[in-house]
């Protein structure tokens, strides 16, 4: 039997909330504004969104950068570290189409 450390329980929690691996796959692309998001999302809620954006940043997967112009503008951006999830993500979207994409 495996035991789990606490870094391998603590990457699970935040890459498993339901919507953070569509917002950092999304994010893969580039920078985006909230709306764009949002936008790109079926079903969230803008304040889940704001939510879980709060909670990447936390992680330090997503950066936060605020263009003190008029409006503000609020770009978000992956990390080093979030980007370092490309391989994860890219390995998670294979299985899912082999054993998802198609009906037997």
């Amino acid at each position: 039997m495996t035991t789990h450390n606490s870094s391998f329980s603590q990457a699970c929690d935040v890459i498993n909330k339901r919507w953070n691996a569509w917002i950092i796959d999304f994010l893969m692309q580039g920078e985006k504004r909230f709306s764009e998001i949002a936008a790109e999302i079926p079903g969230i809620s803008s304040r889940m969104l704001a939510q879980r954006l709060k909670e990447l940043e936390d992680a330090q997967i997503v950066v936060r950068t605020v263009y003190p112009e008029i409006p503000v503008r609020i770009i978000y951006t992956l990390s080093e570290r979030g980007y370092d999830l490309r391989g994860l993500l890219d390995a998670q979207r294979a299985w899912a189409e082999r054993w998802y994409g198609h009906k037997s």
